[in-house]
């Protein structure tokens, strides 16, 4: 069975104080909890949040990753440096890099294997816009990002990787998929790793994520293709975040 997995993005937020007051609730209740939890923080954060989950079971992610090891690329951050700081996981192609920053599905890819190379488990974010969505292209858009990722290193690369479902027009909005709705989208998403390989497609785990609350968190965790959630705003509040990880239990 697929041990649920709650990850909480913190985005462009946080301050030394806030963080240590929110992670100590967390890490209270950690231990009590059947599911995974991660946060990522920004960077300059890393080091105190390894110091604040040190030995607790919480594991630390970080929110993107250069493509390339190292070199002249002023402002990037190489996975062996996430490496190095303890991060397990790494968000890769959220839909705010993608659209705000130009990755392109190639330069997701190439992020992927970046991740994986440097020891870090990659989170693919896939999902479409509203306008995607009423033409009826989701599944199209989320295979073709899928594909970019499977056409460059192979479906066994999904065996060390989550995949997160992440509908663009959900995210921060207020407004969530139907757990119906992101059901399909996952059970699409699995069918396709399937046909490369069954028991990658069977062992991976695929969240969701596009404004996920303690008020709908238990019905869409329930749904049998998705295996946790990839939390946003919830995740900088204590009460909530928590409240979705005993969901996810």
């Amino acid at each position: 069975m697929r041990r649920k997995l709650v990850a909480g993005n913190w985005k462009m937020h946080g301050a030394l104080h806030q963080n240590s007051e929110l992670l100590t609730r967390i890490v209270a209740e950690a231990s009590g909890l059947l599911c995974e939890i991660a946060v990522c923080p920004p960077y300059p954060y890393l080091a105190q949040v390894r110091s604040l989950i040190q030995g607790v079971a919480v594991a630390l992610g970080a929110q993107s990753v250069s493509e390339h090891p190292s070199g002249a690329f002023t402002g990037e951050v190489s996975g062996s440096m996430l490496a190095e700081f303890g991060c397990r996981y790494v968000l890769v192609g959220h839909s705010e890099r993608r659209a705000l920053f130009g990755e392109t599905d190639t330069v997701v890819a190439a992020k992927f294997e970046a991740a994986q190379k440097a020891g870090l488990i990659p989170i693919l974010c896939v999902g479409e816009t509203l306008s995607e969505r009423e033409s009826g292209k989701t599944e199209f858009v989320v295979a073709r990002q899928l594909s970019a990722v499977l056409d460059r290193l192979g479906v066994a690369a999904m065996s060390s990787a989550v995949v997160a479902y992440e509908p663009v027009w959900a995210i921060g909005t207020g407004v969530t998929a139907s757990p119906s709705q992101a059901q399909e989208v996952h059970a699409a998403i699995r069918a396709q790793i399937a046909a490369l390989g069954s028991g990658v497609a069977a062992d991976l785990r695929i969240l969701y994520g596009g404004s996920v609350k303690p008020q709908n968190a238990k019905e869409l965790f329930g749904q049998s293709d998705i295996d946790g959630g990839l939390i946003g705003g919830a995740a900088l509040v204590a009460d909530d975040f928590l409240t979705i990880c005993h969901a996810a239990n």
